[in-house]
């Protein structure tokens, strides 16, 4: 009986492991909503860092949360650290910035090592403008694995939503 229970369970865990290596090497999470307001309105919010914490959820995450800017006020080159007890540690650096789109390099240092991209996007949808944050980055084997378990596009979905919200409400009262 033993033996048929300890088969059942190196099975089950050999079929785990091979699940996780059968997922995709790379994530994308995405989410949009429409904003009564102009595109560079919107974006605006988003390529100046200081003016995340009127409309970012990670910003609300630690009361303590520690902020470093760094290169130029808004725009290509300007930069984001943080450190907090539920944030974790990482930086954001925006790598480009156009009128239609805002692209950061997000690198995470705690709870996990980690190097993604986000962008977020502006199309005019009619009167409005459909804003749209994504973030994209490879998924290791253990991310792969513990994606098994997390619905990462669940978990991140719900903050980007929030997010968005938030953005609108900031973008159409300016």
């Amino acid at each position: 009986m033993f033996k048929i229970l300890a088969a059942i369970v190196v099975l089950a865990v050999v079929g785990l492991l091979v699940a996780a290596a059968l997922r995709p090497p790379a994530f994308r999470v995405e989410r949009s909503v429409l904003v009564n307001a102009p595109p560079e309105a919107v974006l605006a919010h988003v390529a100046d860092f200081k003016a995340w914490r009127a409309w970012s959820p990670y910003e609300t995450l630690d009361a303590d949360l520690s902020r470093t800017y760094g290169g130029p006020e808004r725009g290509v080159g300007a930069t984001y650290a943080w450190a907090g007890k539920k944030a974790g540690t990482g930086r954001m650096r925006i790598v480009s910035a156009t009128n239609r789109e805002v692209a950061i390099a997000l690198d995470f240092e705690k709870p996990f090592k980690a190097s993604n991209t986000a962008a977020f996007t502006a199309e005019p949808a009619g009167e409005a403008t459909r804003v749209t944050w994504a973030m994209a980055g490879p998924a290791p084997y253990v991310s792969r694995l513990m994606g098994l378990a997390f619905d990462m596009d669940k978990m991140i979905g719900r903050d980007f939503e929030a997010g968005l919200s938030n953005l609108k409400s900031v973008a159409e009262r300016n």
